[in-house]
């Protein structure tokens, strides 16, 4: 039977994951947590064979963080990670951290039992990449085009972002043209509030 440890601070979600998962028969949940932020203890203390993360959790931590730590700590821990907001960053952010599948929470929990048994037996599942509608003839975003837009959405200057990405100033100044030149704005801090306002990226995870 696979042990398993839920992150989320919903607790109707954890009790509607933990009756699906052990009503299979196959699992047993053996330790559940509001806060992202104390999974890899738990992990290391309970030893289990799935760990499924809430990306937004208790106090702000961050279960895309937490999934990174794990996988490298405890690389044979299998790892889901799962959110409510429709945010084109996180399956990409989640398959970078070492992940082995990411579900949004719209799906149905016959879908959720489904893609734990898919990573259990060593398959991965991450949704279609999804891209922010552009004129017609525009390539999509890049993953560092994306990288720097986020930045800019948690109101970070261009020096900011150039530190945090270890790239020169000038680098970002060239994806933010880029992107500008893609999208149609005229300013960065325009693209940025239509990212915002439109729910495409959660700057606070």
């Amino acid at each position: 039977m696979y042990r398993v440890i839920i992150v989320d601070d919903h607790v109707s979600m954890c009790d509607s994951l933990e009756f699906a998962l052990t009503n299979t028969g196959k699992y047993r949940v053996v330790g559940r947590l509001a806060s992202a932020e104390q999974a890899l203890l738990y992990c290391e203390h309970l030893r289990p064979d799935l760990v499924i993360l809430d990306v937004c959790t208790e106090g702000g931590a961050s279960g895309l963080d937490a999934a990174a730590q794990i996988s490298i700590q405890l690389p044979l821990v299998k790892l889901i990670v799962m959110s409510g907001f429709d945010e084109i960053t996180y399956a990409p952010r989640a398959e970078k951290a070492g992940a082995h599948a990411f579900v949004f929470k719209s799906k149905s929990l016959d879908f959720f039992v489904d893609v734990a048994a898919r990573v259990m037996e060593g398959g991965t599942y991450f949704p279609e990449p999804r891209h922010i509608p552009l004129p017609d003839g525009e390539a999509p975003l890049t993953e560092r085009e994306m990288e720097v837009l986020r930045l800019m959405c948690k109101h970070m200057t261009t020096k900011e972002i150039a530190a945090e990405l270890f790239i020169s100033e000038n680098t970002v100044k060239y994806h933010k043209a880029n992107m500008l030149a893609k999208t149609g704005f005229s300013k960065s801090m325009d693209l940025a509030f239509y990212m915002l306002s439109h729910g495409w990226i959660n700057p606070l995870y």
